[in-house]
């Protein structure tokens, strides 16, 4: 089972911007769907993004536009960019990994069987 280090966060004014990475501990393979969730103390786990086994990118409805997540693949590291900020995206970031194809909705937890420690990400107003 891959293990997943995050790395960034940290803490920004409303409408600014940071970055998460995250970076496995083997190659990131054409059958691995790996991607980013959120989450807020008391509330569930919110899957925020996520690049399929077919490198297809899908997104939370709240971050589109706002948020983009890449893989650079000559690092084997996992990128979320997040700009144009708001205190609503602080939360702990995630990054989480499963083999194969999703057998539901993406944005379940439940799909992913590898997960990282967290970061924080805290954005002020």
């Amino acid at each position: 089972q891959v293990q997943l280090a995050e790395s960034g966060g940290g803490s920004v004014q409303s409408g600014g911007s940071l970055s998460v990475s995250c970076t496995p501990s083997e190659l990131l393979s054409s059958d691995m769907c790996i991607g980013w969730f959120r989450q807020v103390e008391g509330n569930e786990r919110e899957g925020v993004a996520v690049i399929d086994s077919d490198d297809d990118a899908f997104y939370a409805e709240s971050v589109k536009g706002r948020f983009t997540i890449s893989i650079d693949k000559t690092r084997n590291i996992l990128y979320l960019q997040m700009n144009s900020l708001q205190p609503d995206d602080t939360a702990t970031y995630y990054c989480a990994a499963r083999l194969g194809r999703f057998s539901g909705a993406w944005y379940r937890p439940d799909q992913y069987s590898s997960w990282g420690q967290g970061t924080q990400v805290t954005v002020s107003s």
